[in-house]
C-alpha cells in the first residue's frame, strides 16, 4: 500500500519541526506539505488532496475546527488533532477522528496515531467529515455548558421569507440568503458558509434545498450547494472537470453529473 501523503498544520514552528523530526522516521508517512495557519491549510488540502493532516486546534483567525468545517466533503482527508489542552481530548476524537495527539509530542504516541490512521484507510475511504462534524459540534456543546433543551423556533412569518434559521449551541441564528456562499453536506450536517463564518446545522440536503431560492443556488455536487451571485469566473481543472471561482477566494469542484445544469448559468 502506498505511503500517506500527509500534510502538517501548526501555528508553532517548533512544534512543526519536532512532528516533522518524528514522522521522518515512520516509513508509512510521507509529508507533501506544511502550514502554519487554518487559511493555508483548507487551500493546501484543496489543492494537494492529502490522504491524513496533523491538524492544530489552537490557531488564530481560522482554528482546526474550522479548517474541518471549511472542507468540501470529497477533499476531506483523515485527521490527527494535535493540542496543548487536554480538555479536547474527549471521546469523541478516539470515535470520529483517526486520534490526537497532546503537545508536546511524543514520538511512540505519533507512531501509534499513524499506525490508526494506516488501519482506518483500510476499512474506508470515505463518510469522514459528517461524524467528525457531529463530534465537534458536540465537543462545542460541552466547552459551552449547552446540555438545556430548547424550542424550534418558527421559521415562517413576516420577513423571514428569505432567511435561514440556524440553531446552534441553544442559540437561534438567522442568516439572510444574500449572506450565503456556499454549503458543504457531511452526511446528516450541512455546513452554511456565509460571510466568512461557518455555520452548522442538522438537516440533509435535500431537506435544506427545499428552504433555500431555487433561482439563486444550485447544485454542483452531490454534496455542495452555491449561490450562483457569488461566483465571479470559472475554469478548468487538471482533470477536465469544471471550477468555480467565488467572490471570497474559495474554489468548488463542479462534479461530472451536475456540469450541464451549472453550464446552463455561467456560459
Amino acid at each position: 500500500m502506498s505511503k500517506l501523503r500527509t500534510l502538517l498544520v501548526d501555528d508553532e514552528p517548533l512544534a512543526r519541526n519536532l512532528l516533522r523530526s518524528i514522522i521522518d522516521k515512520i516509513d508509512d508517512i510521507d509529508i507533501i506539505g506544511e502550514c502554519s495557519n487554518g487559511r493555508e491549510a483548507i487551500a493546501s488540502a484543496m489543492s494537494l488532496a492529502p490522504d491524513l493532516i496533523f491538524l492544530d486546534i489552537q490557531m488564530p483567525t481560522v482554528n482546526g475546527f474550522e479548517v474541518v468545517k471549511a472542507l468540501q466533503s470529497d477533499s476531506m482527508p483523515m485527521v490527527i488533532f494535535a493540542t496543548a489542552y487536554n480538555q479536547y481530548a474527549i471521546e469523541a476524537f478516539d470515535i470520529y477522528a483517526v486520534d490526537y495527539l497532546l503537545k508536546p509530542f511524543d514520538s511512540v504516541r505519533v507512531s501509534l496515531a499513524v499506525e490508526r490512521a494506516v488501519a482506518r484507510r483500510k476499512l474506508h475511504k470515505e463518510g469522514l467529515k459528517g461524524p467528525l462534524i457531529g463530534a465537534i459540534n458536540d465537543i462545542d456543546l460541552r466547552l459551552d455548558g449547552e446540555y438545556t433543551a430548547f424550542t424550534n423556533a418558527p421559521e415562517t412569518g413576516e420577513g423571514m421569507e428569505r432567511k435561514l434559521l440556524i440553531r446552534d449551541a441553544g442559540v437561534v441564528k438567522v442568516i439572510p440568503f444574500d449572506d450565503i456562499d456556499w454549503i458543504d453536506a457531511a452526511g446528516d450536517y450541512m455546513c452554511v458558509h456565509a460571510l466568512g463564518e461557518t455555520h452548522i446545522m442538522r438537516s440533509t440536503l435535500i431537506e435544506l434545498l427545499k428552504k433555500l431560492d431555487e433561482k439563486q443556488f444550485i447544485r454542483i455536487h452531490r454534496s455542495t450547494v452555491v449561490n450562483i451571485a457569488r461566483v465571479v469566473s470559472t475554469s478548468l481543472s487538471q482533470k477536465r472537470g469544471s471550477l468555480l471561482h467565488l467572490s471570497d477566494g474559495q474554489t468548488l469542484k463542479v462534479s461530472r453529473n451536475f456540469r450541464e445544469t451549472t453550464g446552463k448559468f455561467f456560459q
